[in-house]
């Protein structure tokens, strides 16, 4: 599932192509998405009208218009968004085009359909983003709002740093990833964790997503950027998906076991 690094990525990309570009017709190929596509909805306030700003609220991509109106884009399982001259074949699971007044397209293709399309109207209240925790790259998410917010509680650390009332995007390669580099064990107690343990996770947090970011995500199987390129990161992972290979630390074997339902990966030597 694409993360934070990824839909950042695929915002920074878009966002010198598209701010300023009129969005003159939507072709929708299918409707029957994780939430469904309404056609009516997105000719209504997003046709016609030009872009001013691409924003990203965790895992959701906020295009802005001219109108006051938003376009909410999420990418699901395996969503990719993609700028094209619009002379190319439509490739499958391609299911929604929006066509630009330059004769671009910005084409939404998801083979799995987990994904979400939604106009939100001027100063209208949307669902999806009402009860968000802050941005791990935000003043607001600090050592002393996780350590006051999750004290006592029993959930893993882990589990608490993917849930998005806690704190927007990490997902499950970011998070394994920083427990790793701040030497925590995924399965431990949020609630036993101490401030300065909490000062390490979330120092450990942004510096993994920055270094995400610049190396353009990760690309484990078909993420792409806006233009098509793919991330580096993977090159990077210390912990995720190596389960068995030796710690780059230690040289120990890399575990794995199952959290909430999740893969985790650690070292047992290196994290406490």
């Amino acid at each position: 599932m694409p993360e934070l690094p990824e839909v950042e990525t695929i915002r920074r990309s878009l966002q010198p192509l598209l701010a300023g570009r009129v969005i003159k017709s939507i072709l929708v190929r299918e409707t029957r998405l994780r939430r469904p596509v309404n056609v009516q909805r997105l000719r209504k306030w997003i046709q016609g009208h030009a872009i001013t700003a691409l924003n990203r609220r965790g895992k959701y991509l906020l295009w802005e218009m001219d109108n006051g109106s938003r376009l909410l884009i999420h990418l699901g399982m395996s969503g990719r968004l993609g700028y094209c001259a619009g002379q190319e074949a439509m490739e499958p699971h391609t299911h929604v085009c929006l066509c630009l007044d330059n004769g671009a397209q910005v084409r939404y293709r998801d083979p799995r359909r987990f994904g979400c399309v939604q106009a939100v109207a001027p100063n209208e209240r949307c669902g999806l983003l009402q009860g968000l925790g802050p941005e791990p790259l935000s003043v607001e998410f600090t050592a002393d709002y996780l350590y006051d917010g999750l004290r006592g509680s029993r959930r893993s650390v882990k589990a608490a740093l993917m849930d998005s009332r806690i704190v927007v995007g990490v997902g499950n390669i970011y998070a394994n990833e920083a427990l790793f580099h701040c030497g925590i064990a995924p399965q431990r107690p949020a609630g036993a964790l101490s401030r300065e343990e909490w000062k390490r996770v979330t120092e450990s947090v942004i510096r993994v997503l920055r270094q995400a970011i610049r190396k353009g995500g990760t690309t484990l199987n078909d993420f792409r950027n806006g233009l098509g390129e793919p991330g580096f990161f993977q090159a990077d992972l210390a912990v995720y998906d190596q389960e068995n290979r030796p710690c780059r630390r230690c040289g120990r074997p890399i575990r794995r076991m199952v959290l909430q339902g999740r893969s985790a990966f650690y070292c047992p030597a290196c994290q406490k």
